[in-house]
């Protein structure tokens, strides 16, 4: 039973982890998206 716990506390890190990734890669995306539209006007 502790290991699977281990695993699910293990896989929630990661899924913050990954969370926090992927908001930052959103805004980066996001200010990429602004300059080629900017540079379109």
């Amino acid at each position: 039973m502790t290991k699977t716990r281990a695993i699910l506390i293990l896989a929630a890190t990661m899924l913050l982890a990954a969370c926090n990734t992927m908001q930052g890669f959103g805004k980066d995306l996001e200010s990429a998206g602004k300059t080629v539209s900017d540079a379109a006007k």
